[in-house]
């Protein structure tokens, strides 16, 4: 945007300051003109000249313009410097351009619609260089046949390197603001296609449309497509600008909100765009006739339009829009501009490119404003989306956690060890699953209350939570029942974990709580190398947890699957020596 509000602060100071030696021609100023109702054969002669007036009827005929220059023409400080006719492109047929000098010598170049030869140049003009003589040019005819409308004529007399450094500019400032329309084409088809915005669809399409405009109306495209060149040009120019005003109002109508526009007027304003592209459709193909009334209907109805689109804006501002506030500052730089060239006349200006350029620099600046606007929406609406998504996942992992210990509960347990089984399969790891038990909970909580109940297990799942990893998983199964799943350990390290593990619960202290009174835990553990199921793993451990209870608590159970690594003879698990119940306990294969 900023490169855009240099660009057209440059475009504004080069169109002002106009040469001093261009001089705009014009019909009676001092162009003087006749007229020849069909078209006039090879070298004919015209007829007699006027100055005054109108032409008429030269549509389906040839009409001449000629201008007397002074003898001063053409120099510079008393040096002489070559002229250059530059014409702004039309409709026509044929257009011979000849100079005359004051010893009586006659140069004519001429061009015809479909071959501009090396005549043409940027801005929609063409260039017609009085051969050097070292006597002065006195006058210059041109001859148009069948020309659409004398009206649409721009004519200037410019100093030949004045005419090179003016095209070369003008060039350089088409090309930016299309290439900054082609990009914003191309985001937005991007942004429409990743985010699904029928708006940004919409303006992609115009943007496209005003890239293909502006080619067609500066010639570029005459580059690639020299055939192309006058009056199909003009025609299809013509076509893509009624295209473009319907594109940019369907653009603003669809992005505002519906609530905040009322039905009248947006039917208002798409019915303007439909005038506007029923008069210029038929428009663009006409050759003859009221051309140049019709095309005065046609600018009326896009000033209409503009209003009515203006008016929707406006209206939906006032009831809160924010893509209203978007809209105002990306239309305010266009509107602005069709206004002010009905003020002033800008034919004359911008090197020749005349309120063409200014049309081309405000749709660059409308589709950088849009751009800029629509990726501050995406990026709101992705960090609303990245919150929600978030805070879905805390919502996913509080489901599948104990609301009292903040471990897994058991439907994240099973969720978990799922993937702990499928990784100890791949790589061929043992894998031991340990279900805890607190010895006479229901005790606790006769005694001493269940809020007592819930201290202690909090301070057990603090014991367990520090072992949860990668490779091991650990839970609250409900009530005071735990679980733990590990892998990559089995024989002795499995037993020492587990009794370790056992004893540190043992250790803990509880405090005035539950008055200094002693918590144990049984273990009951199913181990085993091969590809055992969760349910199977589980069935043995649970089986396990009773046996310990059986033997008296405060023990380690241990049942091991075929394939499981086998403890030796010599080792056992035993309760602490200082607690209730502590024996030997064998262990035997499950």
């Amino acid at each position: 945007m900023i490169v855009c509000i240099i660009m057209c602060g440059g475009l504004f100071g080069l169109g002002w300051a106009a040469p001093a030696a261009a001089e705009s021609l014009r019909i009676g100023e001092p162009l003087c003109h006749a007229v020849s109702g069909t078209v006039a054969a090879e070298g004919a002669e015209p007829p007699a000249f006027s100055c005054s007036g109108e032409p008429a009827g030269y549509q389906q005929g040839t009409l001449w313009l000629h201008a007397m220059l002074s003898p001063e023409a053409g120099t510079v400080d008393g040096e002489r410097d070559d002229l250059s006719l530059i014409i702004h492109n039309s409709r026509f047929d044929r257009l011979i351009v000849t100079f005359f000098y004051a010893d009586g010598a006659v140069e004519r170049q001429d061009v015809r619609s479909g071959d501009f030869g090396t005549h043409w140049r940027a801005g929609g003009q063409l260039a017609f260089r009085a051969p050097h003589r070292d006597v002065p040019l006195v006058g210059v005819t041109m001859q148009f046949d069948k020309l659409a409308s004398a009206r649409l004529l721009r004519m200037r007399l410019v100093e030949r390197g004045e005419e090179s450094t003016q095209t070369t500019g003008l060039a350089t400032l088409i090309g930016a603001a299309l290439v900054l329309l082609l990009a914003g084409a191309i985001y937005n088809a991007s942004l429409a296609f990743a985010a699904r915005r029928q708006f940004s669809a919409w303006q992609s399409a115009w943007a496209v449309c005003m890239v293909a405009w502006g080619a067609c109306w500066s010639q570029l495209h005459l580059f690639f497509f020299p055939a192309m060149a006058g009056a199909i040009s003009a025609q299809i120019c013509t076509g893509l600008s009624c295209l473009a005003i319907a594109l940019a109002t369907l653009t603003a109508v669809t992005a505002l909100e519906a609530p905040c526009v009322s039905r009248w007027l947006r039917r208002s304003a798409l019915g303007l765009t439909g005038s506007v592209f029923a008069l210029g459709i038929p428009l663009s193909f006409m050759r003859s006739g009221p051309i140049d009334t019709l095309g005065s209907v046609l600018g009326m109805l896009v000033l209409a339009n503009l209003v009515a689109v203006g008016a929707c804006i406006a209206q939906a501002w006032r009831r809160g829009s924010a893509e209203a506030r978007n809209f105002a500052g990306a239309w305010a730089v266009p509107m602005m501009v069709l206004g002010s060239t009905s003020f002033f006349d800008a034919d004359s200006m911008f090197w020749g490119g005349g309120s063409q350029i200014l049309v081309l620099f405000a749709a660059a600046w409308q589709t950088l404003w849009l751009s800029v606007t629509a990726t501050r929406s995406h990026a709101l609406l992705r960090a609303e989306r990245d919150l929600a998504r978030q805070a879905e996942a805390r919502a996913q992992d509080l489901a599948r956690r104990d609301a009292l210990t903040g471990l897994p509960n058991r439907r994240g347990f099973i969720e978990r060890v799922g993937a702990v089984l499928a990784a100890s399969r791949t790589r061929g790891e043992p894998v031991a699953l340990l279900v805890i038990d607190v010895d006479w909970f229901k005790s606790i909580n006769d005694a001493f209350g269940h809020e007592a109940g819930d201290v202690v297990l909090e301070r057990i799942a603090r014991c367990i939570a520090p072992h949860e990893s990668a490779t091991c998983t650990v839970a609250r199964l409900g009530g005071e029942e735990f679980a733990m799943m590990l892998a990559g350990m089995a024989g002795f390290d499995l037993m020492r974990f587990a009794e370790s593990l056992r004893q540190r619960i043992a250790e803990q202290e509880h405090g005035a709580v539950i008055r200094g009174r002693k918590v144990t835990v049984s273990i009951g553990m199913a181990t085993t190398s091969g590809g055992a199921d969760f349910r199977t793993l589980y069935r043995l451990a649970d089986e396990a947890l009773y046996e310990a209870k059986r033997a008296g608590r405060n023990q380690v159970a241990i049942r091991l699957l075929e394939g499981a690594e086998p403890f030796a003879d010599d080792q056992h698990l035993t309760g602490g020596p200082d607690l209730p119940g502590g024996h030997d306990l064998d262990l035997r294969k499950g």
